[in-house]
């Protein structure tokens, strides 16, 4: 899910850091199928959305790696990506599954990653 540049630049991970971002929020998603399962690619843009709203930032470009897995303690990190290349790890665990609903946290790193030289 790729961000303008613009919008990019206003995300900080400095707001992060101070925010309530990092107590964490949580996520709802109705996946369909036999399988209860988040691809990785609805994942990215559910934590994306789910920050935005916890931070009143911009959403952020997030990036899984894999999809999730609707069984409760199940974990993927994914990766925020700011403006500046800095990164911040987030993981989204699975806390409960209702047929083919998955709910999940989401909670960010307290740390971030410096933008690669």
């Amino acid at each position: 899910m790729p961000i303008t540049r613009s919008t990019a630049v206003t995300w900080s991970l400095s707001a992060l850091a101070a925010g309530a971002l990092l107590a964490g929020c949580s996520a709802s998603v109705n996946v369909g199928g036999s399988e209860a399962k988040l691809s990785k690619d609805k994942l990215s843009a559910t934590v994306a959305e789910k920050l935005a709203e916890t931070t009143g930032q911009p959403e952020p470009d997030v990036t899984c790696p894999e999809d999730l897995a609707g069984k409760v303690g199940t974990e993927t990190r994914c990766t925020l990506t700011a403006g500046d290349g800095s990164t911040l790890g987030v993981t989204a665990t699975v806390t409960s599954v209702d047929g083919e609903k998955i709910n999940f946290d989401i909670e960010a790193d307290q740390t971030a990653s410096p933008a690669p030289n």
